[in-house]
């Protein structure tokens, strides 16, 4: 085992999983730029306190709301779902590109946007760009289903015909 570079987490040799208290863990992606791994911790320790008060009012709609959240930041991160060291399969890599969108955007205030390369910076570390095609292909799923809105400027757009950059909000079916 390797300490971290912080010095508080124990590493397998390997990099991929981490050591806390004698229990091994998954860690996560290193190739996700800091900047959106800092605001998926941020998303995933949110959604910790969430269930934490969802438990506490026994509520179990905002339990479940709040373990969904919990999911799609540890899938974003790589630390569930298909092992990021790995070729992901297909609905793998599907899962972890809607997780991204879905936490990345109930991160940010409500009104906000992201960009589909934020997405693909998530999933795919420094090829990103070969990520595009299946990010819009997934995003425009989520769209159908009233998941995101996809926008050019102010206006709705189907991101299948849509050139150029485009922007995801909130859509009505958001969880």
């Amino acid at each position: 085992m390797s300490r971290d570079a912080d010095d508080t987490v124990d590493r397998t040799a390997d990099g991929h999983h981490i050591v806390v208290d004698g229990r091994r863990w998954r860690a996560s992606d290193p190739s996700i730029p800091e900047v959106f791994r800092s605001e998926l911790v941020s998303e995933l320790m949110a959604a910790r306190r969430a269930v934490g008060g969802a438990k506490r009012a026994d509520d179990a709609d905002a339990m479940r709301a709040a373990r969904r959240r919990v999911q799609d930041a540890k899938l974003a991160l790589g630390e569930r779902g298909d092992q990021w060291w790995e070729t992901p399969s297909e609905q793998g890599r599907h899962d972890r590109i809607a997780a991204a969108a879905q936490a990345l955007l109930r991160h940010r205030d409500a009104t906000s946007s992201i960009c589909p390369s934020d997405v693909a910076r998530v999933i795919g570390g420094s090829t990103w760009r070969t990520q595009l095609d299946v990010v819009r292909d997934v995003v425009g799923r989520l769209a159908r289903e009233g998941v995101v809105v996809v926008t050019k400027g102010s206006d709705t757009v189907d991101v299948s015909v849509a050139k150029g950059p485009v922007r995801l909000r909130r859509g009505h079916r958001f969880e």
